[in-house]
């Protein structure tokens, strides 16, 4: 039976800077309730129904060429993000998910995969709101509570709606504990704020909403801001710390890291995931060496492949198994600068770097979320990632 597709109110991705109206366009019939925002051409793509709305002209695009602080000191990074909105960070060519709770959990995951997206904005069609997102770590959650139970067979969970998933539903609850609460940022607050939510809340993806429309503009990441800073690297004077060793900064985690065996199951490698919160597992060898990686995102793949009722299977062949995007292991070594370490980062286009000695054994993690709070929140006095 067909559905009507809730379609938000079509309004300029930021009224302030353009105010063209736009047209009012009619609820479509969808099979699968999913958007794509494509930033760069200011189209709204109703998929399954293919239509598409232009919604502006053009995208405004401030130029953040202004404002440049020369001080050399370490708080540079900090006052850059102050004097930066989010809007600013946005960039020009993007694409943006967004899932109806009533989607069928295994539609929404496999649209992940073939977006090659983490997380998507979660829009309630009775509330006619946005009331969360779904992430890969609602997939691992799930699969790690319930592959064990008795109650509940996993072949079942792919035909559940999202709502179901949420708790939203009387029938069933499955994440009573998930965080209900939307956490998001308005395009005109600095960037700073967004780091200092990131990383207060523990987040990886912060919904940049427009208060006057409601609309979701784009999704920050750490990722996303760090790149932003890195563009204008070159344009304001180095802060001499950026020149000293990444160990003697102290920027990263060197103790209790969390590795996994490539013996281990990889039920053991969720295991690590929900209970350390950690977005990505070295795997090693019996002397401690890296040899591969395994993110979250790997943990996809199961839905693609509908292998998750496989979780018994040794890392290693969850490894050679994946047939999605895989992010590699890209390393770094106690005696390389944090510039070295930024750049390396900014151009692998990863989330982090596996820091290790000579002889490849893991010595560390330098995430983006250690960076973002060694270089733009510890001036300001503040650590996020213990609060």
């Amino acid at each position: 039976m067909w559905r009507m597709f809730p379609l938000l109110c079509c309004r300029c991705p930021s009224p302030r800077r353009c105010r063209k109206r736009r047209n009012k366009v009619r609820p479509q019939p969808l099979a699968a309730r999913i958007w794509i925002w494509a930033a760069h051409s200011c189209l709204c793509v109703c998929e399954c129904s293919h239509v598409a709305i232009r919604l502006c002209d053009q995208l405004f695009i401030k130029c953040a060429t202004t404002g440049f602080l020369t001080e050399r000191d370490a708080a540079v990074y900090m006052s850059f993000m102050k004097n930066h909105s989010c809007y600013d960070a946005i960039p020009t060519s993007c694409k943006l998910v967004i899932f109806d709770t009533k989607l069928q959990v295994k539609r929404a995951f496999l649209a992940l995969v073939a977006n090659g997206l983490r997380a998507a904005p979660l829009w309630d069609s009775k509330l006619q709101r946005f009331v969360g997102m779904l992430t890969i770590t609602d997939f691992i959650n799930i699969l790690h509570y319930y592959y064990r139970s008795p109650m509940v067979q996993m072949y079942e969970l792919e035909s559940h709606k999202i709502e179901t998933w949420r708790g939203d539903s009387f029938k069933n609850v499955y994440l009573q504990s998930s965080n209900r609460i939307l956490i998001s940022i308005s395009p005109e607050a600095s960037l700073f704020d967004a780091v200092y939510s990131l990383l207060k809340y523990k987040i990886h993806r912060l919904p940049v909403i427009d208060p006057e429309s409601g609309n979701v503009l784009h999704i920050l990441t750490h990722k996303r801001i760090l790149k932003f800073l890195h563009i204008f690297w070159k344009k304001f004077p180095k802060p001499a710390f950026v020149s000293r060793q990444i160990q003697e900064l102290g920027i990263g985690t060197f103790k209790n890291i969390a590795t996994v065996q490539q013996t281990a199951t990889l039920y053991d490698a969720l295991a690590i995931f929900v209970e350390r919160r950690v977005s990505a597992l070295p795997v090693v060898d019996e002397q401690g060496k890296v040899v591969s990686l395994y993110s979250r995102f790997d943990v996809i793949n199961l839905a693609a492949r509908k292998s998750y009722n496989n979780l018994d299977m040794p890392m290693r062949d969850a490894v050679h198994g994946r047939s999605c995007f895989i992010e590699g292991v890209i390393k770094c070594y106690p005696y390389e600068t944090l510039e070295t370490i930024i750049d390396r980062i900014v151009h692998a286009e990863v989330h982090r770097l596996v820091l290790v000695d000579r002889a490849n054994v893991v010595k560390g993690i330098i995430s983006l979320s250690d960076l973002l709070q060694g270089m733009v929140l510890t001036p300001a006095g503040i650590d996020a990632l213990l609060s």
